[in-house]
């Protein structure tokens, strides 16, 4: 009996091991969720692609925004316009130009006057501090008729956290990209 108990068991076992083999065999041959499992798969980068996309728009638009505006406040130094102004006017004047989505509080100035051109690569400060944060202490000196002259704007853009911080385009502290638009010329005779 002892022998009858045991070969029913193994005829159980055998059972149950050949339905589940065949709901396995059911389950790969269903493609009923195949479309949806694809999706899923393939979301995921799409979706981060699309936001790096915008997010690589979004600070070239910006950064295009700044280079215009210091265009534009730089032909007040080179024109001569400038001198009779101090840093925080001549920044009214950058600010003037700026358009959304920048800011003038977050903007800062430098600008600089040499005697060559060769010079002016040789005394250009570097922006951001050790912890990766934008300083505050820069230039204000528009020059005299002549003069080689360096405007150069900074301004911390906040990028969002929209992206893993393995590909966001930060490169400053709290996750901010720094934009930087530089003019370099000669003034003229005024």
């Amino acid at each position: 009996m002892a022998q009858g108990a045991g070969q029913a068991k193994d005829a159980r076992q055998l059972v149950r091991g050949y339905g589940a083999r065949r709901a396995l065999r059911r389950f790969g041959g269903d493609a009923s969720g195949a479309s949806a499992l694809e999706f899923a798969i393939v979301a995921t980068p799409l979706l981060l692609l699309l936001l790096a996309v915008l997010q690589v728009a979004f600070v070239y638009f910006s950064n295009f925004m700044l280079e215009s505006a210091v265009d534009r406040a730089a032909r007040l130094v080179r024109t001569g316009q400038a001198q009779s102004l101090n840093a925080a006017q001549f920044k009214n004047e950058v600010c003037k130009q700026l358009t959304a989505p920048l800011t003038c509080g977050n903007l800062q100035l430098d600008v600089r006057r040499y005697s060559s051109f060769a010079g002016a690569g040789s005394d250009l400060t570097q922006p951001l501090n050790s912890a990766g944060n934008l300083k505050s202490n820069f230039s204000y000196n528009p020059g005299a008729r002549g003069d080689v002259m360096v405007v150069r704007a900074f301004y911390p853009l906040d990028i969002g956290a929209l992206l893993p911080s393995e590909i966001s385009l930060s490169n400053m502290a709290d996750n901010k990209r720094m934009l930087v638009a530089t003019a370099a010329f000669r003034n003229e005779p005024f």
